[in-house]
């Protein structure tokens, strides 16, 4: 039976995006209709898909090179559902926030292009069956990501960023794709569900190289440790970019990628990944309380909440990493649209410092970000508390050390966000800017509205349609409850849960003042803020080792192909046969005298070899 339902949602982006660059690259406002119909389509036909009828698995041959055939396949599971609502419900209300945000914007047909190329590529990864097409798909998000981080090409910031972004997922995805050519080779197939039966039936062909190299790609894709520095240097594009691809989904790609192959993951590559996860929830954590820009804040804040995801998955709850990823969307593209909202109010100001007092002015934008900010901070009854508690519990569960890294986190993790609020939206106004700013119009505060009640209601399990998203969470939460020691552990976490964000949201508030116009912990603590400002010095190690090690390696190289490769083996035999040439061109000069001339030359030797003259 053929299901027309996922290469339809497929295609529908891929249309939109081919119109627009072929008929409207001049016509801005008809280019942001077609993408934003094409998201509302998409919304829909996928609502249709998750709540409806049943998705069937389906498989197109593409390509079939020897032993080597790539198809285009469709995988339909609980997984598959709950990636398909983030990327297609949040991202339609971030297309229709983006008609405000970007309603004067020279390169409008330019930005929605980019969006349509992005749905297309985000929703190959989140179908695709076999690790091939996963990977065509995993480029094209890493160009739309580029793309769309140079929208503002003209700017030496967004040009550096865009660069930065492009070269350093290189890194992770040369790793990911020798993982995928190992697991071909080894396991003989690339097909998620094969893989998975011989994962199953087999799992001594399971090896640590084979995980490690396909984590490089979640790695690069989620920036995680080392591949990290990417992401906040990425805030240089256009907002709903940021809340779209930067925090709701391109970057829990990365998360959504490690569940789909788990069973490819062996014991010793998971602790690998809790580890990394909990050493970034903190890092990010601590790095977001010297930020001024916004968008950083909260860009740090996504590095933070995508280190409890991977440590929830190192865990061994894959489901619940899944749960985390989908309130985290909510509330996270709240915030960041939240953030659009404040910077178009105050006149592309960015700095909180030169905020204050908003919430008299942009009433609805206050009210739904510090929505947000209460569900990222894990206050009871709202999203974040349910998937970050049962993440917490877990921890407690399984690795002491690793609880008390996360809880630290937690606490960090409140007191930023309320550092942030109480900052941007209390107090006085610190700016022109900031004292003329005014609520934006409804095309942009109604996205926060629907994304602020995803945050409240998002983590309750029997409420009527989410609890449909819960299937994929299901099994991992069923473990957890039967975990021994659980109601131990539940008890303990609502207590200290409460106390992080009390302390948090409290402590920050006590520290930083409403409407502070300067950074408490600078003027208080130059040398530690200077550290912590330079985010413990990884772009200066990077560019150092750019600067003294890569380049001076690539000097050498490039002396060893100039004189060896090129000047010995490429010119030198180049020369020898030119030299054979000329000689044996000779041989053929067309002259009779010289053909009689070799002939006696050859009789000559002939004779000398006869009487013994010659060997």
């Amino acid at each position: 039976m053929f299901d027309a339902s996922m290469p339809t949602i497929l295609l529908t982006p891929l249309i939109s995006a081919v119109i627009i660059a072929l008929l409207l690259r001049r016509q801005g406002n008809l280019a942001a209709g077609v993408s934003v119909a094409a998201a509302g389509i998409i919304c829909v036909l996928s609502l249709k898909l998750i709540f409806g009828e049943e998705g069937l698995n389906t498989s197109y041959k593409w390509l079939e090179l020897g032993a080597l055939q790539i198809n285009l396949g469709f995988l339909w599971d609980a997984n598959t559902a709950t990636m398909l609502f983030v990327v297609a419900f949040v991202g339609f209300w971030i297309h229709v926030f983006s008609l405000g945000y970007m309603h004067n914007d020279e390169g409008k047909a330019r930005y929605f292009g980019g969006l349509s190329i992005f749905m297309f590529s985000m929703l190959g990864i989140v179908f695709a069956d076999n690790l091939f097409m996963i990977f065509i798909f995993w480029e094209l998000v890493g160009f739309s990501s580029y793309m769309l981080i140079a929208h503002y090409h003209k700017t030496d910031e967004a040009s550096r960023a865009c660069r930065k972004a492009f070269i350093v997922n290189r890194v992770g995805d040369l790793g990911f794709v020798l993982g995928i050519l190992l697991t071909f080779w080894s396991l003989g197939t690339a097909n998620i569900s094969e893989l998975q039966a011989i994962a199953t039936q087999h799992p001594d062909k399971i090896t640590n190289t084979i995980g490690l190299l396909l984590m490089c790609g979640f790695i690069g894709k989620s920036a995680q440790f080392p591949l990290h520095v990417w992401l906040p240097d990425a805030m240089a594009g256009p907002t709903p970019v940021s809340a779209l691809i930067h925090a709701a989904t391109m970057v829990a790609a990365g998360i959504y990628f490690l569940i789909r192959i788990q069973f490819l993951i062996t014991t010793d590559v998971l602790t690998l990944i809790v580890w990394l996860g909990a050493a970034m929830a903190l890092y990010a954590g601590i790095c977001a309380l010297t930020q001024r820009d916004i968008k950083k804040i909260l860009a740090y804040s996504t590095l933070s909440q995508l280190g409890y995801m991977s440590a929830a998955f190192g865990l061994g709850y894959t489901g619940i990493a899944l749960f985390h990823l989908t309130t985290h969307a909510f509330f996270k593209a709240l915030m960041f649209l939240g953030s659009g909202s404040v910077i178009y109010g105050c006149h592309h100001e960015q700095d909180i410092f030169k905020m204050g007092g908003l919430y008299k002015r942009m009433p609805v934008t206050a009210f739904t970000f510090g929505i947000g900010v209460l569900a990222i901070s894990g206050v009871p009854f709202l999203s974040g508390f349910f998937s970050k508690d049962a993440i917490l519990i877990a921890a407690n569960l399984k690795s002491t050390p690793i609880f008390l890294v996360l809880m630290a986190a937690a606490v960090l993790t409140a007191f930023y966000m309320g550092r942030l609020y109480w900052i941007t939206f209390l107090g006085k106004s610190n700016s022109e800017h900031a004292e003329h700013a005014k609520e934006t119009p409804v095309v942009m505060w109604l996205p926060l509205v629907v994304l602020a009640t995803l945050s409240i209601i998002g983590g309750y399990q029997n409420f009527p349609y989410i609890k449909e998203l819960f299937h994929a969470f299901h099994g991992s939460l069923e473990k957890l409850h039967h975990e021994e020691g659980h109601d131990a552990a539940h008890n303990l976490l609502l207590v200290l849960g409460t106390v992080a964000w009390v302390v948090g949201l409290g402590g920050s508030y006590i520290f930083y003042k409403a409407g502070s116009s300067m950074d408490n912990l600078e003027r208080q603590q130059p040398k530690l803020f200077g550290i912590l400002r330079k985010a413990l010095f990884f772009d200066p190690l990077y560019n150092f080792y750019v600067a003294k090690i890569q380049n001076k390696v690539a000097d050498i190289i490039d002396v060893i192909d100039k004189l060896i490769i090129q000047g010995v083996l490429v010119r030198g035999s180049a020369g020898i046969l030119y030299v054979t040439g000329l000689f044996t061109r000779m041989l053929h000069g067309g002259n009779l005298q010289y053909y009689s001339f070799w002939v006696a030359i050859g009789v000559l030797i002939l004779g000398a070899f006869a009487l013994g003259w010659i060997g």
